[in-house]
């Protein structure tokens, strides 16, 4: 994969999970280093313990996705999906009556229990409870903004959730309340409390601590909260101008020589007028700017469009660097030498020591094979130069990374991926996926059509249960085999669109819980995400790296829906950061696996599969420069790590992030970039692109690489031989995917190999073991 098209996809854990995505989206990072959200964000934040991330009458349903008739017992899903008709007004109301019913819960609890007296049920389940039904109205209030085509709905979800993260601040900075769950602590043992109560009451407990209640009430209290409030209003502001960036460059016609017009074409770009005149214009989203960093052959407009997309954001520069000057004046405030050390606390590495020592370590591990992947794109670019009569000055540029990747791989190995796109057309291949999801964790999809949804739909209209007429919704159930229950619905969106998110993610919309009464609420999952649309004439097709996105992301969202914990607290993929992206990371395998790859292909005009031939050669070419995609990982992690550790809080102020960025991409990559011909070292600010730092993997970007030491073991230890085995896929679903994070990722990881995780496979991997 091409660092440039990493870098740039990257800016991805909307859900929090929102995770941001894989990692592909860093394609443009070294080439570009730069830009994601993932939003993972994933999950939304939950309210406090919230506080953080539908009978309807029965509904007959007909269309299958993967099977020819739908047996009567998948017919009739025993809940309707949520509504998706908020009007701008109703967003902001909605969210007011639901902080204010929120606080009379916190304040009957305050006046009903004694700290001394306290339990876990007169403490924490009252919340939990609201959290469960609550849930899902939050997270689509806090959606539109990702979404909608309409401006007012869009502002309206903002200003909801600045309302929310204000009120959360207020929530978690109650000691009246964090005096009543830490006597349910103090009483944990005798209590005797399941698992997952435990784990909450303990996560519970260490919020309330970590903000900023074990500090003297006063100035130093008073101080911490307008941080945090602070903090909460310049993260949304981040995301919404990453969200609504509408940033593009004009080049000549001539400028796009060597693009594919099936990526791009020329007559469907807008054109130029004025000092334009002639000119066409190119957007940075995705659907422009990996064909054009990829096939353009012209160095120069690549070198343009390289810095343009660098600055597309230059908004959110003084607001970042606001951010991580606050971030560490609160872990200060707290006792912390640095909001690294906050962060990472909760997480499987536990110290910003260990995470350092991983990263420095693998840097070091994997910069001679970059020096050396580096050394040979250098001689592709010595000799194309030399055959089209160009001068050539010696060196090697960021912006020529993709594109001579791309050159590379086609010589090399013969793969053409505009050939290889011709077998994945969005809709099979995403049919496909569901299959393997079928055979190897027992699932059944079925997709809904218009006139079932607006009888599934509580309002008799298909439209209220989307958001947008591009909208695909699958209800998912446990085959015949597995018990045949419903498990929850699945919603794809997948073309790009205006002030639409601008990665690929999945989001939580409902999260699943057991009711007061012992029944199961099910949940809901989108996968939103910005492939090409298809043409009048031909299917939105999928180059290969997309297809591993794609089931990624479906990764995460099977994750989300076939989680079974009591409480949503810990639903899905709400397990710790350097853990989610594991079980995604795993199931990208599959698409390298010559099988399961046939299985997805389908060409668009004469049906046929992928040949043996094009998948032995798509299958060598995996780990083509994988040390310069992993550096550029790295550089990304250890960005992350050194903003948020600084020495001294005076450091922190003085941080020239754009300048680290730089200083670090050049030496980390060994490629050099626009402070090599003139442009000086503050060129650009691509690390504001990246939508993780301000969507919940702040000193955590880490996590990518970490979680691959788990994915990587889990695969070859128990896959690598049979991928598609449903007894060692039904295990896995039962021992990792349904535990949600109600039980320590460590230990259930554990369970699932039979003995402690090792890095072996992962270094074998990366050719370094």
């Amino acid at each position: 994969i091409d660092p440039q098209v990493y870098l740039a996809c990257l800016v991805h854990k909307l859900d929090r999970r929102v995770r941001p995505t894989s990692l592909y989206f860093l394609l443009p990072l070294l080439v570009l280093l730069l830009a994601a959200t993932l939003a993972s964000q994933r999950a939304f934040p939950r309210l406090n313990s919230l506080v953080h991330h539908l009978r309807t009458q029965v509904v007959p349903f007909r269309t299958v996705t993967t099977s020819a008739m739908v047996a009567p017992q998948f017919q009739t899903p025993p809940q309707a999906p949520p509504l998706f008709t908020h009007t701008a007004e109703a967003i902001v109301s909605e969210t007011e009556r639901l902080n204010a019913n929120y606080k009379k819960i916190l304040d009957d609890i305050v006046a009903s229990t004694k700290p001394e007296n306290s339990t876990f049920a007169k403490a924490l389940e009252p919340v939990l409870f609201e959290d469960n039904e609550t849930a899902v109205s939050r997270r689509i209030l806090s959606f539109y903004q990702h979404v909608s085509t309409n401006q007012d709905l869009r502002a309206a979800s903002t200003k909801a959730d600045e309302i929310t993260t204000q009120f959360d601040v207020e929530c978690r900075m109650r000691e009246d309340v964090f005096n009543v769950v830490n006597g349910a602590f103090e009483k944990r043992e005798t209590e005797k409390l399941e698992t997952e109560a435990l784990r909450i009451l303990e996560k519970e407990r260490k919020k309330y601590i970590r903000n900023g209640l074990l500090l003297p009430a006063g100035p130093q209290r008073d101080r911490f909260k307008e941080i945090k409030k602070r903090l909460g209003l310049l993260c949304i502001q981040a995301q919404k101008n990453l969200n609504e960036e509408k940033a593009a460059i004009w080049f000549t016609p001539e400028e796009l020589k060597g693009v594919p017009e099936d990526d791009i074409n020329i007559a469907d770009l807008e054109k130029g007028t004025g000092e334009n005149e002639g000119k066409v214009k190119l957007t940075f989203k995705y659907t422009h700017f990996f064909p054009f960093m990829k096939y353009a052959q012209d160095g120069e407009a690549r070198h343009r469009y390289t810095i343009a997309d660098a600055n597309k954001v230059s908004q959110n520069v003084p607001i970042f660097q606001e951010i991580f000057e606050l971030r560490d004046e609160a872990a200060r405030l707290l006792g912390y030498p640095d909001h690294a050390s906050v962060v990472i606390e909760e997480k499987m590495a536990k110290t910003p020591a260990k995470v350092k020592e991983f990263l420095n370590d693998l840097r070091v591990r994997l910069a001679p094979g970059g020096k050396k992947e580096v050394a040979k794109l250098l001689e592709y670019k010595k000799k194309d130069y030399e055959a089209r009569g160009l001068d050539f000055d010696g060196n090697f540029y960021m912006w020529d990374t993709s594109y001579y990747s791309r050159l590379q791989k086609e010589q090399e190995y013969s793969v053409d991926e505009v050939k290889i796109s011709q077998f994945f057309p969005v809709d099979s291949t995403f049919k496909g996926m569901l299959k393997i999801f079928e055979e190897i964790l027992g699932l059944f999809f079925v997709e809904i059509t218009k006139e079932d949804a607006a009888r599934l739909s509580k309002t008799g209209k298909a439209e209220d249960i989307i958001w947008h007429e591009d909208v695909k919704l699958y209800a998912v159930w446990n085959d015949e085999a597995s018990g045949g229950e419903f498990v929850g619905y699945l919603y794809i969106d997948l073309h790009p669109r205006d002030n639409k998110y601008g990665h690929n993610a999945n989001f939580g919309i409902e999260p699943g819980y057991t009711k007061k009464d012992g029944t199961r609420s099910y949940p809901s999952t989108a996968l939103v995400c910005n492939f090409s649309k298809p043409s009048p004439t031909k299917p939105s097709l999928l180059k290969h790296n997309e297809v591993v996105t794609l089931f990624h992301e479906l990764g995460h969202g099977i994750h989300d829906l076939v989680a079974r914990t009591r409480y949503s607290y810990f639903h899905g993929t709400s397990v710790v950061d350097d853990f989610v992206e594991a079980p995604s990371q795993m199931l990208e395998n599959w698409c390298w696996t010559p099988s399961v790859l046939k299985s997805l292909s389908r060409h668009w005009q004469t049906n046929e599969q992928i040949s043996d031939e094009l998948v032995d050669k798509l299958i060598a070419s995996k780990n083509l420069n994988s040390a310069i995609f992993n550096l550029a990982q790295l550089l990304i992690g250890l960005f992350d790590m050194t903003v948020h550790s600084p020495e001294s809080h005076q450091a922190a102020k003085d941080l020239d992030a754009g300048k680290l960025w730089n200083t670090l991409r050049g030496e980390i990559s060994g490629i050099k970039g626009p402070e090599d011909v003139g442009e000086g070292i503050k060129w650009g600010s691509r690390y504001a692109h990246i939508g993780h730092f301000v969507g919940g993997y702040d000193a955590g970007y880490y996590g990518y690489l970490w979680s691959e030491v788990f994915s990587t073991d889990m695969f070859a230890t128990f896959f690598e031989k049979n991928p598609m085995d449903p007894a060692q896929g039904r295990r896995y679903r039962k021992i990792v995917l349904e535990k949600g994070g109600r039980e320590d990722e460590m230990g259930f990881l554990t369970e699932f190999l039979g003995r402690a995780p090792s890095t072996e496979a992962f270094y074998k991997e990366l050719g370094l073991a």
